[in-house]
């Protein structure tokens, strides 16, 4: 959990990171201009974990 925090917290332009460990997701809030849900994705990825979907709401 700390791992995936950690590894999504340290992209550019990412403002907060809630990984809901027994739901298996993660919610991040982003700036788009600095950085997209597909490199959030990878860095999960990097870790190890499958991301079986990703899905972004605008605010």
């Amino acid at each position: 959990m700390q791992k995936i925090e950690h590894a999504v917290a340290n992209q550019a332009g990412v403002n907060s990171v809630k990984v809901l460990f027994n739901a298996s997701k993660v919610k991040t809030e982003y700036d788009d201009q600095l950085t997209s849900a597909d490199t959030l994705k990878t860095a999960i990825e990097q870790l190890g974990y499958d991301v079986q979907n990703v899905k972004v709401k605008a605010i």
